[in-house]
């Protein structure tokens, strides 16, 4: 405690903001204690010196404004796709950079900014490095540049390296990579795996590779705007909700068009969740809290953005093929006085039907989307949905017929944004958020609830454990002394008896 009050106390080498992050986010103090494997001084020096590094590069001040855009522009370095992990993918196309001194502070900068800008939107989830070498030779090679991004996540970014994959290093670079293996030091080492054509896939699947690495990845980086974590399609609506028993053909998938069984089947759908929700009603009149909206269900995991909650906050939980779960529900409740937009996008646009996708909810109220899988897809773990929302000016007659030249002219930022996680749950019992027949009424056990529970499991067990190895040793002890005591009785009796002999 001495050492970390003497460690804040330098304010002057320190970003204030970072000083209070640390007093307030736990995970982030968590992180530099996984990654120095819990040496309090050794995690404090990182702190220190990584605090330091962050007020030197302005790290909470970096925005594209601030940057050439020759740099965001040139390609060298984005984000985008994940790996068979389901983590992120920080690229770095190795032909496209070009050594220029010049320039080195600012493409420094330019991959601090990337960190960073990741890190705030997806609360420090760690990330796969993808050195891209396809094409390139030895002058392609910056020695300084690739230390410093090395440095980025040994000495500045905590626990923040999943694996480095390197695509076809040129043989002529093997002495370069001993330097840059000495910087790595002994853990991190592990961390590289060296691929080519044949074997990348190991780690990144091929829908997020581009085709000349093997893969079927279309995607071409481009600037502006920035790459928006692969939300570059815009996701497919009024496709159709049938009910768990109905078998869902391809004839039915392909009627999208036909826009009154559509309606049908969600006023059906909506009729059956009101019903179900007025039986409920007097069962959670107990519940009242400060703010109830006129439809609200009992939240779970709650993202508390601006202007909406978002239930669940992170995750989405569908089923394996075994277990067939193929629909989840989202609940989104408006928490400002105006009505708000809201419209949602995914990565995967060919897996997922969502209804309403594009809509507005009223001040107070709550809405639910339905998402479910269609056509024999499965869900994976590098799906990932997002929620753009934002407050419609009453005042301008915008209305529902109007959304679309709204998200025209709405101000990027005016624009609140929420991502979701798909998880696939292996086991057959339906989660909390899974759409079933009771999901409107009949609460359960989320599985972070099931996960905390599991968590405190494992406490117990191994204090148990402790317990029972404490007790051993003093019952391996206990038949140690009591054999001592015996040969030491024993042989008192054999002195006395000789003596009296």
């Amino acid at each position: 405690m001495n050492q970390t009050s003497k460690l804040l106390d330098k304010s002057d080498k320190y970003d204030s903001r970072d000083v209070e992050r640390l007093q307030q986010d736990d995970k982030w103090v968590e992180n530099y204690l996984i990654w120095r494997q819990d040496v309090v001084d050794d995690t404090l020096k990182m702190i220190d010196q990584s605090f330091q590094w962050r007020k030197e590069y302005t790290v909470n001040d970096l925005t594209e404004s601030v940057l050439p855009k020759s740099l965001l522009e040139n390609g060298s370095l984005f984000l985008h796709g994940y790996d068979k992990e389901g983590y992120k993918l920080f690229w770095f196309r190795v032909k496209l950079h070009i050594r220029d001194q010049k320039q080195q502070l600012e493409k420094k900068k330019l991959v601090a900014f990337w960190l960073e800008h990741y890190s705030k939107r997806d609360h420090g989830k760690p990330l796969t490095v993808v050195f891209d070498m396809a094409e390139t030779g030895i002058s392609h090679i910056d020695l300084d540049f690739v230390r410093f991004i090395v440095n980025c996540f040994t000495d500045y970014y905590p626990n923040f390296l999943t694996k480095i994959v390197i695509f076809e290093m040129p043989w002529i670079m093997n002495a370069a990579f001993k330097i840059v293996k000495g910087w790595l030091g002994p853990d991190a080492i592990s961390m590289l795996k060296f691929t080519n054509k044949s074997d990348v896939q190991e780690y990144i699947s091929g829908e997020y590779l581009p085709p000349h690495m093997g893969g079927t990845d279309s995607f071409k980086y481009s600037y502006p705007p920035l790459v928006d974590d692969d939300f570059q399609t815009p996701l497919c609506e009024n496709g159709p909700i049938t009910s768990e028993d109905e078998h869902e053909s391809k004839e039915e998938i392909d009627a999208d068009g036909k826009e009154t069984g559509d309606l049908n089947e969600e006023q059906n759908l909506n009729q059956k969740k009101m019903n179900s929700i007025e039986q409920n009603s007097k069962s959670e009149e107990s519940d009242k809290t400060e703010f109830k909206p006129k439809n609200a269900k009992k939240a779970l995991t709650t993202f508390k953005g601006p202007l909406l909650h978002i239930s669940p906050a992170e995750e989405l939980y569908f089923g394996s093929k075994e277990t067939g779960e193929k629909k989840c529900l989202i609940v989104l409740t408006n928490v400002t006085k105006n009505v708000v937009a809201f419209k949602v996008r995914t990565t995967a646009p060919e897996k997922y039907r969502v209804k309403p996708s594009n809509s507005s909810c009223e001040p107070g109220t709550s809405l639910d989307i339905i998402v479910s899988l269609h056509g024999g897809f499965a869900a994976s773990l590098q799906d990932r949905f997002l929620i753009m929302a934002a407050e419609v000016d009453q005042s301008s007659g915008s209305g529902v017929q109007d959304l679309s030249q709204f998200w025209k002219e709405v101000p990027r930022t005016k624009v609140m944004e929420h991502r979701l996680r798909c998880h696939v749950i292996e086991s057959s019992k339906p989660s909390t958020l899974t759409l079933k027949e009771n999901a409107f009424n009949i609460p359960a056990k989320n599985n972070e609830d099931l996960h905390m529970q599991l968590t405190h499991l494992l406490q117990i067990n191994k204090r148990l454990h402790e317990q029972i190895d404490r007790c051993l040793w003093f019952q391996q002890l206990s038949v140690v002394l009591s054999l001592l005591s015996i040969t030491v009785v024993a042989f008192c009796f054999y002195l006395v008896y000789t003596q009296r002999g």
